[in-house]
């Protein structure tokens, strides 16, 4: 099968954990449960310091349609609602709830549900009350991407299985222990969309995952295809494309060419939550890096400290240059340990200074690397120097900044070390927040 264009062949580094099974972490003595873990309208709490919650009960919700419920994640007592630190965000409204020990579930849960008894709109009703989000990093409700506008016929699912970030192993992880939960996902994915099409990408560096799903699927409509390795082989438009020929346009979303892409964690979510009526409190994480003891794949609470999941790990074994949530390429580096598990963190990396390139970033020398690297085919050269240059404008206009998925592919190939990621954040969100500024200048 031939490769999408661009693209790298970073050292994958998953050598530290690949072989380690999902371990369950201890139950923390403490939670600091964030509002913002979900791309859209922000939750409000619906408990107060003094309340005392149980596992599984609703903290925080809103009306909005593009938004997520925010569970408790163990049992006990809310000893604080307010600002605390978050890996993405810098800080965030959160509740912080201490554990007492008991992990009781809420009334109600779990549950045994046959759901190949409920219909769509029940299916997505239950996907949504259980506040489950894009886990692959990205976030996005669950239940928005499964309820596209009428004017957009969906006829395809892909479950992205590529995991083709570094050191990242914990859907692979998934994927050998827990092909059954797939399985089930995928089914109830399918029925909510309407639609007979599935495909399972995964990279060819994977074969027995590849294996162990070809046996879980056979006798479905659901095809499983090993996909050349190569990073990011596991971005939703790289895998459409090599999987079904179409190509997503220009400022387009993958319903725009009738797919819907989902990743591992996120479809093992939707069966817990429908078949058990578990909603998302915990996920897995891999704990891995060169400065870590003991590298491991964890079944997390959301809202254990970073701290806390190095501990389980048997702490530091060297002083790490640099802390990340998630992986090398695409991932947040953390200042802190002081920082909660979300819903979108899919590994927390202790990277030493072997695994670091502090070369001091220089300016462009024009070599065209990054343009052979960009897998969307856009000029990374220039939408850095236009956001160093403050030229947001131009670069949203006339360089496509907006197509641009921040894969990291063109900060890895430049000789010059530059910032091209982080130049390209930073003007999305000049963008957005002038875009912001024009529409209460028009509400006025």
């Amino acid at each position: 099968m031939k490769s999408f264009h661009g693209g790298v062949h970073p050292n994958d580094s998953k050598k530290y954990t690949a072989a380690k099974s999902i371990e369950p972490a201890p139950l923390p003595k403490k939670v600091t449960i964030p509002l913002r873990q979900h791309i859209g309208a922000p939750v409000s709490p619906i408990v107060k310091k003094g309340d005392e919650v149980k596992k599984g009960q609703l903290i925080a919700q809103t009306d909005a349609f593009v938004s997520g419920n925010v569970h408790a994640s163990v049992s006990g007592k809310v000893v604080d609602v307010g600002d605390y630190p978050h890996p993405v965000f810098g800080s965030s409204m959160s509740i912080v709830i201490e554990s007492d020990g008991l992990d009781t579930w809420a009334d109600g849960i779990p549950v045994q549900r046959e759901w190949g008894k409920l219909d769509s709109k029940e299916l997505l009703k239950i996907i949504r009350d259980a506040g489950i989000v894009g886990m692959g990093g990205a976030t996005f409700p669950t239940h928005v991407k499964l309820a596209p506008p009428p004017d957009k016929k969906i006829d395809t699912f892909i479950l992205n299985g590529s995991e083709c970030e570094p050191f990242l192993t914990a859907d692979y992880r998934v994927m050998l222990e827990h092909a059954e939960r797939i399985v089930t996902g995928v089914k109830i994915t399918m029925k909510v969309l309407g639609v007979n099409t599935g495909y399972v990408g995964i990279e060819d560096n994977k074969p027995d995952a590849v294996k162990v799903l070809r046996d879980a699927f056979s006798g479905t409509q659901v095809k499983v295809v090993a996909l050349p390795t190569k990073y990011p082989q596991g971005a939703e438009k790289m895998l459409i494309k090599m999987l079904t020929g179409r190509e997503v346009p220009s400022g387009g979303l993958p319903m725009d060419v009738g797919a819907v892409v989902q990743n591992v964690g996120t479809i093992t979510a939707i069966s817990d939550a429908v078949t058990r009526g578990v909603p998302l409190i915990e996920r897995v994480v891999t704990v891995s890096g060169s400065a870590v003891k003991e590298p491991k794949n964890l079944l997390m609470r959301i809202g254990t400290a970073f701290a806390d999941a190095l501990d389980y790990c048997g702490g530091l074994k060297s002083e790490p240059a640099k802390i990340i949530m998630g992986g090398p390429m695409m991932g947040f580096a953390q200042s802190t340990v002081d920082v909660p598990v979300i819903k979108g963190t899919s590994g927390i990396l202790f990277l030493s200074k072997k695994d670091v390139n502090y070369r001091k970033e220089s300016a462009c020398i024009h070599c065209g690397r990054c343009v052979e690297a960009c897998p969307m085919g856009l000029n990374p050269s220039m939408l850095s120097i236009l956001g160093e240059r403050q030229m947001y404008k131009e670069a949203k206009e006339d360089y496509s900044l907006l197509d641009c998925m921040e894969c990291g592919s063109c900060v890895y190939v430049c000789p010059a070390k530059r910032s091209i990621v982080q130049y390209v954040r930073y003007a999305k969100a000049q963008n957005a927040a002038q875009a912001q500024k024009e529409k209460a200048k028009v509400a006025v």
